[in-house]
């Protein structure tokens, strides 16, 4: 999606820390794209910038946790995965689910594999 990501990650150890493997994310993209907006699109920083206090922060991800959760179940993991996959169809961006680059959907149906590496489902 142009302004927000759908996640759906699957630790690869038993005993994780959600908040390092959270971390571990944002703080890298967050950093480059800053920089691509400061050399590209600068008009756009201040629209990332809050001031608190004297200090002035440039904020790329929305505050709070967003809709993080534990997926429990194979019938939640299948629904939301299906619910990522038809965000941009229903936004109007694509026609189809699997015609979005950033999407899992065509992995699924079985086309070629796009830039992201798709982890299979147990």
């Amino acid at each position: 999606m142009p302004e927000h990501v759908h996640l759906i990650l699957f630790p690869r150890q038993r005993e994780y820390s959600m908040p390092r493997i959270m971390g571990a994310i944002k703080l890298p993209v967050a950093r480059k794209a800053l920089a691509w907006l400061e050399t590209n699109a600068p008009d756009w920083i201040p629209k990332l910038e809050r001031r608190r206090g004297r200090r002035i922060e440039r904020l790329f991800w929305q505050s709070g946790g967003g809709y993080d959760r534990n997926i429990n179940n194979y019938d939640t993991l299948y629904k939301t995965i299906e619910y990522a996959h038809h965000n941009p169809v229903k936004r109007g961006l694509v026609a189809r689910a699997i015609d979005w680059k950033w999407s899992s959907a065509a992995w699924y149906e079985g086309f070629s594999v796009g830039p992201l590496r798709i982890d299979p489902i147990e």
